[in-house]
């Protein structure tokens, strides 16, 4: 990086480039915080190179020594697994390039900034719905050990209906976050899924999968389902009956955000951020968004007012 008189080993604010490393695309809302977090960086004058690790953490750690080695101001990423990234971000950090962990925490890295919404908080929402839908016997079907928000949502899911004398009677985990793995998870076990009178899933995704599997068995609208996301699909389930609720993270929110700190990293501004977390062995400045519980009652007024999704789409199988 070019220094500056003022903040030596930062450039001025021309030329500034951020480095955004996704884990994959596969998930639907990653191509919507792609496109606000470019749109906003490009807005303030900064160009966005985006990397694609294709969920392969190795192909993950190649794209940030790239990075790093091209000299871009700052770097933004969302581990495939944040467990084996520390050697990597410690190379960014001995270049003088900030490091922002974007919604998921990489651990013991000492990153620069941890923008997420409020993990506890998504999984707290879905126990809370189950548990008001009635629901004595729960089967969870989570994302990867890989993903540090994964036990952040369990340990919020599990608070929630362990004071409420619910039993969770199988968790499974889906790696990679393959949401074909959570319907392989209830075809292989329905004797446990006939057990249970409700299933948290990881995500959307996930439930999309749950769902087809227990339409075979006509227990789609039965059991019912949660997740996370607002994926169209799920919003669908939603109006059509099958899934009972889902957890709307406003990403568009989170990624401006994230693209203005960013922004204010890479020029070597500093960040009011009074809120800290810690990543195992450091504490991390910590912003945090607050996400929305949305089911049939509030679908029209927070997806669809909102802009997340259309009517038309969101009501595509039903009028």
């Amino acid at each position: 990086m070019k220094a500056t008189a003022d903040k030596p080993g930062f450039k001025d604010n021309e030329g500034i480039e951020i480095g955004l490393c996704f884990d994959s695309f596969v998930i639907e809302r990653w191509e919507k915080d792609r496109d606000v977090f470019v749109d906003t960086a490009s807005g303030l004058g900064a160009t966005v190179n985006v990397q694609n690790a294709n969920g392969d953490v190795d192909k993950q750690i190649e794209q940030i020594e790239y990075l790093v080695d091209k000299g871009v101001d700052c770097l933004v990423i969302i581990p495939v697994d944040g467990n084996v990234l520390g050697d990597a971000v410690a190379l960014a950090k001995e270049n003088n390039i900030p490091v922002v962990s974007y919604d998921r925490l990489i651990p013991n890295a000492d990153t620069d900034l941890y923008i997420s919404f409020d993990n506890n908080m998504v999984g707290q929402m879905l126990g809370e719905a189950l548990v008001e839908a009635g629901a004595t016997k729960v089967v969870k079907i989570c994302g990867p050990h890989t993903d540090n928000n994964v036990s952040l949502v369990s340990d919020g899911f599990d608070s929630v209906v362990g004071e409420n004398g619910v039993e969770i009677i199988d968790t499974y985990y889906c790696d990679g976050w393959k949401a074909e793995l959570g319907g392989a998870y209830v075809y292989d076990n329905m004797d446990t899924i006939r057990q249970a009178d409700a299933i948290m899933c990881g995500n959307d995704d996930v439930a999309t999968s749950v769902i087809r599997a227990l339409a075979v068995s006509q227990l789609a609208g039965v059991i019912p389902v949660v997740g996370q996301d607002a994926d169209l699909p799920a919003c669908q389930h939603i109006v059509e009956g099958t899934q009972l609720m889902t957890v709307y993270k406003p990403v568009g929110e989170l990624a401006k955000q994230a693209a203005e700190l960013s922004y204010k990293l890479a020029t070597g501004d500093s960040l009011s951020v009074d809120t800290t977390i810690s990543d195992g062995s450091f504490d991390v400045p910590y912003v945090t968004i607050d996400p929305v519980a949305v089911n049939k009652d509030n679908i029209d007024d927070v997806i669809i007012a909102g802009g997340f999704h259309s009517h038309e789409d969101v009501y595509m199988n039903v009028e």
